[in-house]
């Protein structure tokens, strides 16, 4: 019974539990660097357009998530 108590009390807890992830997965962000909340930015190109560019991006090692994001950060900038 006290098996079942434990349960419960780390189920409570979670602190106490474990996150699931390798240690060397997981990282701590320093306190100048909280990670915000991301949205979905969708666009419609043509089928072929996207299997080729998803093929390029992992044939260079990258996504396509990190070659647009530097495109639209070069094209028009962070905000302030």
């Amino acid at each position: 019974m006290s098996k079942y108590k434990d349960l419960i009390q780390q189920a409570k807890n979670p602190d106490s539990q474990q996150s699931g992830k390798p240690e060397s997965q997981k990282t701590e962000l320093p306190e100048n660097q909280i990670k915000e909340p991301e949205a979905n930015l969708c666009i419609k190109v043509e089928k072929r357009l996207r299997q080729h560019w998803a093929a390029e991006a992992k044939r260079q090692g990258t996504t396509l998530k990190a070659i647009i994001s530097k495109a639209l950060e070069d094209t028009l900038g962070l905000p302030d």
